[in-house]
């Protein structure tokens, strides 16, 4: 049962790599619409349900992240993950943070919420935190498909995804990455503080 005494504490992890506009735009949003007095962002070691690269450095991504959220207030830019090392399963991260008097929220995009099963504990997950998504593209192909899952989802664990509301800015990390390689301009979609990391320590550029 809820507690409207509880804090309320947002996680939202990822690769980030790098972290972008959108990523940004999320959070803000997730902060504002489920009211988090905390919001955890939390960049993965080993993503489970990605390929990255070999010569990717965890701790560049988690230097990019705490640049771009380095000005909002109540944001924790966590390297739980990343200390813990090996592939970062969310179902570790919640029993880490699970505590009394302390709410859960984990934001989920369009594609984990499509993939939400297939994911390690996925139905201790459910029991963990209360989840939220937003959707990241406006392609109402998906829309079907969404609602099979967060209703096969509510049947099996009675939680229902709450949905943020807001226009989907459709960035991807990997074309940011492509348009590095090609020495194209990526000062629109990623944070100015971001931009310059990238820049400073020639990040996503051919050898």
């Amino acid at each position: 049962m809820e507690n409207e005494q509880d804090i309320r504490v947002g996680i939202y992890g990822g690769t980030f790599s790098p972290i972008h506009n959108g990523h940004v735009n999320a959070a803000k949003l997730f902060m504002e619409q489920m009211r988090l007095d905390y919001l955890f962002v939390i960049p993965a070691a080993i993503p489970p349900h990605k390929q990255i690269d070999a010569s990717d450095d965890p701790m560049h991504r988690l230097n990019m992240c705490a640049l771009a959220f380095g000005d909002m207030d109540g944001v924790v830019v966590s390297d739980m993950e990343i200390k813990r090392g090996g592939k970062s399963y969310t179902v570790d991260t919640l029993r880490e943070l699970s505590a009394k008097g302390r709410r859960l929220l984990l934001l989920c995009g369009t594609d984990m919420v499509l993939s939400f099963d297939t994911w390690y504990q996925y139905k201790e997950i459910l029991e963990l935190c209360y989840p939220v998504y937003i959707r990241r593209e406006s392609d109402k192909m998906l829309d079907a498909m969404i609602v099979s899952k967060l209703t096969k989802y509510y049947e099996e664990s009675g939680k229902m995804f709450r949905k943020i509301v807001g226009e989907p800015m459709e960035l991807s990390s990997t074309a940011i990455r492509e348009m590095v390689k090609r020495g194209e301009d990526i000062s629109s979609l990623v944070p100015p503080s971001v931009a310059e990391y990238i820049r400073l320590y020639g990040l996503y550029r051919e050898d």
